[in-house]
Formats: structure tokens, C-alpha cells, sequence
């Protein structure tokens, strides 16, 4: 997680501690000069709910090295440590959450960065940090248009490639599980990669799997095609945008 980024977790942190400070934890007087009543939220334990909006959504990011399971306390699915293979933040996507008797997560139901594309899981929600993410995005294949919102409102339109008929880029619903900056800004993936927790259908045998990202280009020319191996390619100008608003969490949607 960058310096901007822990700034605005730090925030969001604040933000929430003083809504339930001011909220579920409250006292109320009765009449009575020192006679407080602590006010304590009850949940049936083991409850499940989800989380996130149109407008919101929450990233959780790993802080220390945890499992992702099937279901809370059942067989195991994966293992995350606190980096990825590329060396920045492990983020999982936030569905849901499991809540115990003082309506405290115990576990988060995550989308998790593996094959099969949509898989989810669930995993302790002491093992990561949860934060506040106000952006979407939606990649609309038959338009090849990528945008952007931010609390619901649209700030970026741009057209784009997308796969081509044999290297397709998968429809589904995923989120954006880390952001990379190339080491030449002239290269292929133009100024920085924000990559998606989807892989190619069919390009299994590539480095990592085969990841999706949406990212720049150094062919212009190829925007408004599908001519990619299944990444989104849209205009350095854009990608720069999307890169600064998207952060690692962000909701992606893609469709025909």
C-alpha cells in the first residue's frame, strides 16, 4: 500500500471508530445525575449479511498470512500472504460478512485472485484490514468501452481494445487486486497496469496464469478493436486517470 494509500485508510478508520462511538456505543441519561445506561448492539451469532452498494464497496487487505476457505471453518481453498508475486499489497475483494454475538465480523466472505474466474471464499476477518472504496468500474465489451464512477457518478469514458475471438476477455464480476507500474512508460502496457482478478480463458500456460489488466498501450492504433490477448488497452491519458481513482478493491464489471 502507497503513502496516499495508507493516508486515506488511516482516514477511513477515524471515520468509522467516531460513527460507532457515536452510534452503537452511546449512553443515555434517565433522570438520574451520574445514571448512564451503555447501549450494547445484540446479533444472533453466526449470522451472515452482505456488504457493499452501487456507490460502495470494501477492500480487505491482508495483514498477516491467512486461508481462504469454502465456508467459515471448513475446507480450505487457498493461501495469501501479505505480498503477491509482484511484490505489492495481497487485497481481497469484500462480499460479505459473518457476525457473532455483539455483531463483530468474524469472517469475510472475499472474491478471491484465482482460478476459477468468481471464485469466493471466506477468511478471518482478524487476518486483514478492511477499507472504504467509493469507485466502480464497467468494461462493456460490445461498445469496448471502459468507464469509470466514483459515489455513483460517472467521471470517465474511454473507448478501448479488448481480446480478441480466439484470446477473449472474460465477462464476469471481479475487482481490482493490484496496480503495477511498468518500468518503461513507452512500453506495451503503456504507464501503469491496474490489474483484475480475472485470467485469460484460455491463455492458462502464461506467466502467472495469464492475469487481465486494464492498461495503456504504445499502439494507438489498436483502440477501439479486439485485438488483444483478453487485457483492456485504452489511452495513456485515460489509463492515467483510472490508475489515480482505482484503487486496489475497486468493483470491475465485465459484460458483452
Amino acid at each position: 500500500m502507497g503513502k496516499s494509500e495508507r493516508v486515506r485508510f488511516g482516514i477511513g478508520l477515524v471515520t468509522v471508530l467516531l460513527a460507532v462511538a457515536g452510534c452503537g456505543g452511546g449512553t443515555r441519561e434517565h433522570g438520574v445525575a451520574g445514571a448512564q445506561k451503555t447501549i450494547v448492539k445484540r446479533c444472533a451469532a453466526g449470522s451472515q449479511r452482505p456488504l457493499g452498494s452501487a456507490v460502495s464497496a470494501w477492500a480487505a487487505v491482508v495483514i498477516r498470512p491467512t486461508a481462504a476457505y469454502g465456508e467459515p471453518g471448513g475446507r480450505r481453498l487457498a493461501r495469501f500472504g501479505v505480498l503477491n508475486v509482484n511484490g505489492v499489497p495481497m487485497v481481497l475483494g469484500v462480499l460479505g460478512e459473518e457476525l457473532d454475538g455483539r455483531c463483530r465480523a468474524t469472517w469475510l466472505r472475499v472474491a478471491l485472485p484465482i482460478r476459477p474466474n468468481g471464485s469466493t471464499g471466506w477468511v478471518r476477518a482478524s487476518d486483514v484490514q478492511r477499507r472504504l472504496v467509493r469507485t466502480r468500474v464497467t468494461v462493456d465489451l460490445s461498445e469496448k468501452r471502459v468507464r469509470l464512477y466514483r459515489r455513483g457518478r460517472l467521471v470517465l469514458s474511454s473507448p478501448a481494445a479488448i481480446g480478441s475471438n480466439a484470446t477473449p476477455t472474460p465477462v464476469g464480476r471481479y475487482y481490482v487486486n493490484q496496480r503495477l507500474i511498468p518500468g518503461d512508460p513507452n512500453g506495451p502496457f503503456g504507464p501503469g497496469a491496474v490489474g483484475i482478478s480475472a485470467f485469460s480463458p484460455v491463455l492458462t500456460g502464461w506467466a502467472q496464469g495469464g492475469p487481465i489488466a486494464i492498461h495503456g498501450t504504445n499502439e494507438p492504433w489498436s483502440i477501439g478493436h479486439a485485438v488483444s490477448n483478453g487485457c483492456i488497452r485504452i489511452p495513456n491519458p485515460a489509463l492515467r486517470r483510472l490508475f489515480a481513482q482505482a484503487l486496489a478493491g475497486t468493483p470491475v464489471v465485465i459484460r458483452r
